[in-house]
């Protein structure tokens, strides 16, 4: 990215993942929004950041609200004019059963409205501050389980992640609107990439994963921090490109 002073929104940001994605981004002297709808954990996970030296800010946001992420976006406009970098990681999995011959339909209108039309909703609200930037960048944070292909076991490994008709689909559907994206912000400076953090312990998943949120967040952290001729609408993990 160009010399700069940096501003950054990390959405979901209170915990886990986006907590380290913050602290990531705000150790290279970036300052970063904390996105999150509950105000107490919002602000404790601020009070953390600026005790490890972050230039970190509380932004109360909820995905699933077009209000909130009308006036996240006038206080990110008002306190530093415009944004460099989004990083949408906010998301759920949804409650069980998640079997498709047993889901309740609600649980994947629930899922898909934070997964998937949060992002877009945050997105769209944040985009004119993005075009002000001179190296703009989008993360979105998908999943493993995102992938057709290793859902499906074709690209001769074991199939991936337990059956959910809710969660799985819906990092499938995210992929899928990045493309999108990608597409209509052709030939723009904007550059959207999709993240995937591998199996994190986290409250996601009961704390069963088996990577630290630290390592989940590095590879947000790099696309974060892309050159400006860097690549845009791809799947990346730590060890390189996601198959689709």
């Amino acid at each position: 990215m160009s010399e700069q002073h940096t501003t950054a929104l990390v959405t979901g940001a209170n915990k886990g993942i986006g907590y380290e994605i913050a602290l990531g981004l705000g150790a290279l002297g970036w300052s970063v929004g904390v996105g999150a709808r509950h105000d107490g954990r919002r602000e404790e996970a601020v009070e953390r950041l600026r005790a490890a030296g972050v230039d970190a800010f509380g932004v109360p946001l909820d995905v699933t609200d077009d209000a909130s992420t009308t006036a996240a976006a006038r206080l990110i406009e008002e306190r530093a004019g415009r944004l460099d970098v989004l990083v949408n990681n906010a998301g759920i999995t949804g409650g069980m059963p998640q079997e498709p011959t047993r889901v309740d339909p609600d649980i994947i209108r629930t899922v898909v409205e934070t997964n998937v039309l949060g992002v877009i909703r945050v997105t769209n609200a944040l985009l004119p501050l993005l075009r002000r930037s001179a190296s703009p960048r989008i993360v979105n944070m998908s999943s493993s389980v995102g992938s057709l292909t290793r859902q499906s076991g074709t690209d001769g490994e074991l199939t991936t992640g337990p059956v959910a008709a809710a969660y799985s689909p819906s990092k499938t559907f995210l992929n899928a609107v990045t493309v999108q994206y990608t597409r209509e912000l052709a030939g723009t400076n904007i550059l959207i990439n999709l993240a995937c953090p591998g199996y994190v312990a986290t409250d996601l998943n009961g704390f069963q994963g088996v990577r630290t949120p630290e390592q989940g967040a590095a590879i947000a952290v790099k696309l974060a921090t892309l050159p400006d001729d860097g690549p845009t609408g791809k799947f990346f993990e730590d060890a390189g490109e996601v198959p689709w």
